[in-house]
């Protein structure tokens, strides 16, 4: 028999339940001391009024600027490097949080190389996932240099700063690194505290080397201004020729064959890595149309399960589909152990509802919350206030609504559409097999339009009940679940509850009711 499915008010909480509590998260995120204290390079405590202070946005007066001489390239062997290995990583295209794993990963397994090239030629992507590639090159023992072969901006700007040298090719270019937030396929500006946050990161990471953080800083925030080099109002974005003027190139070459002969490695063995297939379905799994499939699959899959009793294929999906989505994430570092906690703590509360609560209630509309909680957190990586305040949350929010919704809309397809088709047919039994009670309660009748005709009769359970299950009511065998406790089979039940097509039943004290 085709599993009856939840009433449609139970089915209708579940929606609004969810959207209220990821509401409540929001402005959670939202609330002004959510974030992280200022970073000492971007603010001071003790900075009076009209101070002009390194990385302080505030000041209108422009910063001064002096010219260090940038450090030239080493020599890093006696000969042309014989003998010895240097990595080379490329940094090319989108920067996407499927690019960390295989950047950590080219580093971790290539040690005692010589020297370190990040070869750059992107226009930039994801904040998160280029801070997570800063990270890693700053952790790096050995040289590295960031060769700026075409071009590296915003996140790619702030990946070459975090190099112990910068080598441009000829007509390269570095900067413009203010983040912005997609909306609506328009790119709009972020508030204050992402774009302090990103111009603490590239100050921060520039002075790290040794470099100029003003300069960083105003690839940043067009509000910063400095003497000689850029106005007020405008980013800086840095051409190869304007690199050597500055100090920020040490080196001007136009292939690896050349930037390996400087370095003295010209005869050096090179390890040039690729993305193995992990590497490359996490990327694949972590993208946002895959990501939002995946999400639409487990959310479907998991309304279905909650709308029927028991366990069954649609749920088996669901889990799956759930399961690549935080595993994807993982793989990338946007997804913690704190995430999958959330996740797996959502799925006993579904289960509670599906198989121990009678009723669609607290623990379901919880377990709902819960599970769209964990799937925004997976899909970021950044301080709370920040990530509200350039649009990470609100992307990712729309991201798991949209997935919601259009899974509820499919959930409704599905009930219209799918008992007429060819596969539904061979699946779901629509016709009575048999009069139950003379087939010794074996037999199955499609279910009745109206159940509330069951409330108060009384019957036997035809199976145990643990506490759903089968029992014979008015002569029909129907599947019912206990309010309270495990019933064993043969025990006189009375019906005390109907909720659309879900009937509760309890032990029956009275006598003479009549056994199937």
């Amino acid at each position: 028999m085709a599993r009856p499915a939840r009433s449609t008010l139970a089915q209708a909480l579940a929606l609004p339940g969810l959207l209220l509590c990821l509401g409540g998260l929001g402005v959670a995120f939202a609330a002004p001391d959510a974030g992280p204290a200022a970073p000492a390079s971007a603010a001071g405590s003790d900075a009076k009024a009209g101070d002009a202070r390194p990385g302080d946005a505030a000041s209108d007066a422009p910063r001064a600027f002096t010219k260090t001489p940038a450090k030239p390239l080493p020599k890093l062997s006696d000969g042309e490097g014989a003998g010895q290995r240097v990595l080379v990583v490329p940094i090319k295209g989108t920067i996407e949080p499927g690019l960390v794993p295989f950047v950590r990963r080219s580093l971790r397994e290539n040690p005692g190389v010589a020297a370190v090239i990040f070869e750059v030629d992107t226009f930039g992507g994801r904040v998160d996932a280029a801070t997570e590639i800063r990270d890693a090159v700053l952790g790096v023992k050995v040289p590295t240099v960031a060769f700026i072969h075409r071009r590296a901006i915003s996140a790619g700007a702030l990946i070459s700063l975090a190099a112990d040298y910068l080598v441009f090719s000829n007509g390269a270019s570095m900067g413009a690194a203010t983040p912005i937030q997609m909306s609506g396929g328009e790119a709009k500006p972020v508030g204050e505290k992402m774009v302090s946050y990103m111009r603490a990161e590239m100050r921060a990471t520039a002075e790290a080397k040794g470099r100029n953080g003003d300069l960083a800083e105003a690839m940043v925030d067009a509000d910063v201004a400095v003497e000689g080099v850029i106005p007020k109002g405008k980013l800086l974005t840095v051409t190869t020729d304007l690199a050597e003027e500055l100090g920020l190139a040490n080196a001007r070459h136009e292939s690896r064959r050349e930037l390996l002969a400087a370095l003295g490695l010209a005869d050096a063995e090179v390890a040039a890595p690729t993305e193995n297939w992990a590497e490359g379905l996490a990327r694949f799994l972590t993208s946002p149309a895959v990501s939002g499939v995946l999400m639409l699959i487990g959310m479907l899959g998991l309304y279905m399960e909650l709308s029927t009793p028991g366990v069954g294929l649609p749920g088996l999906v669901g889990v799956l589909a759930l399961g690549a989505f935080f595993g994807g994430h993982m793989v990338v570092a946007l997804a913690g152990w704190e995430e999958v906690a959330l996740f797996l703590l959502a799925l006993a509360l579904l289960a509670a509802e599906v198989f121990v609560i009678p009723g669609f209630g607290i623990a379901g509309v919880a377990g709902l919350a819960l599970l769209g909680v964990s799937l925004v957190m997976a899909m970021m990586d950044l301080p709370l206030s920040v990530a509200w305040d350039g649009g990470v949350v609100a992307s990712a929010l729309t991201t798991v609504i949209l997935a919601l919704v259009g899974s509820v809309a499919l959930f409704f397809v599905v009930l219209k559409y799918l008992p007429d088709t060819r596969l539904a047919s061979g699946l779901m039994l629509k016709t009575t097999l048999g009069n139950p009670v003379e087939l010794g309660g074996e037999g199955y009748t499609s279910a009745p339009e109206d159940w509330t005709g069951y409330l108060g009769q009384r019957g036997v359970a035809s199976t145990p009940l643990r506490p759903s299950g089968k029992a014979v009511i008015d002569g029909t065998l129907v599947d019912v679940v206990s309010q309270m406790d495990w019933i064993d089979k043969g025990t006189p039940v009375r019906v005390i509850e109907v909720e659309g097509v879900r009937i509760v039943v309890v032990r029956d004290d009275a006598k003479g009711v009549e056994e199937a």
